[in-house]
């Protein structure tokens, strides 16, 4: 007997019920006999030991439905040496929770979906002792490791619809549209979702922006006789005042905005500077929402796949990746704790560059 727990963890994104099905299928195939533990709300519940048997039935008809049947919830990386009950600080912590759960239950092995918080906690349970495999859940796709995250494409797929229809009512009012994207401290989103959707200026994390420079290319294209000018902004974007701060004065400057985000800022910023009016569309959850698209739903099932191969050969400590192509097993040390960045000599940004976008850090 094979019992296998399963948790999704961090934010949601399109993709985990089909990996969930993915990873499910494939041991019911392989092993004779099973026990699936989908344990609520991420680590939460394997704190907890909140879990219920899953059956055969439970991944039919998933392959196609956002969101995460086994419910997920945000455990900080940080928070994990705790008290697991706070009115009892002596007590164990949240990682000697966990630990008793997977005792409790006689786990073989513990399969983690997740991003990058996720990933240094599987990581901790890993050195632990616990048999870990994991899958790389993300829009941001910032994990190292692995090629592409799924979740991914399908917020690319409706960040790229944003930018679209916002396209229409900017050329109609001539206006100034700033479109906040998602993508936490890293660019992919907001990169590809720009270019796909001939944006006009992409501010990004891994570029400082100066207000000057994207003052210089609104005015340009007003000089061209352009009616309208998009930007995208990342939700991580920084000046280049504010990348010269410490992390610490980031925060706190951030903390004495008159603004809820950084497109409302820049914004602001432009408004002074150029004398018009500039309206703001955050797309916000919607880009994590819906259906996964037809290439995440190919990728998280042959990432959910692997991984249960992973399982059956007893082969542990290590996250299921994408590279050129073939799926591989990446050891979690090579992933938790680091982030995957917009490399700046990327082809991307290159081909934007000659196709004259603006990123913010340049002056005609």
């Amino acid at each position: 007997m094979k019992r296998i727990g399963l948790l999704t963890s961090g934010g949601d994104c399109q993709g985990l019920n089909t990996a969930l099905r993915g990873v499910a299928k494939a041991l019911y195939e392989a092993c004779d006999e099973l026990e699936l533990h989908g344990f609520q709300d991420g680590y939460r519940g394997l704190m907890l030991d909140d879990a219920r048997l899953m059956q055969p039935a439970d991944f039919s008809g998933i392959l196609t439905v956002g969101g995460t049947i086994l419910g997920t919830s945000r455990q900080p990386f940080k928070q994990v040496r705790d008290p697991l009950d706070p009115d009892k600080p002596d007590g164990p912590d949240k990682l000697a929770g966990m630990l008793a759960t997977i005792a409790k239950r006689k786990l073989d092995a513990l399969v983690i979906l997740g991003g990058n918080g996720t990933h240094k906690t599987a990581h901790l349970l890993s050195e632990a002792g616990v048999p870990v495999v994991t899958l790389p859940k993300t829009i941001d796709n910032d994990l190292c490791g692995t090629d592409i995250t799924f979740g991914f494409q399908s917020a690319v797929n409706i960040a790229t619809a944003v930018v679209d229809g916002i396209h229409t009512t900017a050329t109609s009012h001539g206006r100034v549209f700033i479109i906040e994207l998602m993508g936490n401290k890293a660019g992919h989103l907001t990169l590809h979702a720009g270019m796909a959707g001939g944006a006009d200026v992409i501010l990004i994390p891994e570029i400082p922006y100066r207000m000057a420079a994207v003052t210089a290319a609104l005015e340009k294209r007003q000089q061209q006789h352009k009616r309208f000018s998009i930007i995208v902004i990342a939700e991580g974007a920084l000046s280049d005042k504010e990348a010269a701060l410490s992390r610490k004065e980031q925060k706190a400057s951030r903390m004495n905005w008159r603004y809820p985000s950084v497109a409302y800022q820049l914004a602001h910023d432009l408004e002074k500077s150029m004398g018009q009016e500039i309206r703001v569309t955050v797309p916000g959850h919607f880009q994590r929402g819906g259906q996964p698209c037809p290439y995440d739903r190919v990728l998280a099932t042959m990432l959910g796949t692997a991984a249960a191969d992973l399982i059956v050969r007893n082969r542990f400590g290590c996250m299921v990746g994408l590279r050129d192509g073939q799926t591989v097993p990446v050891p979690l040390a090579e992933v938790a704790g680091k982030r995957r960045q917009v490399a700046l000599d990327s082809s991307l940004i290159r081909s934007g560059r000659a196709l004259g976008i603006a990123f913010g850090d340049e002056e005609d």
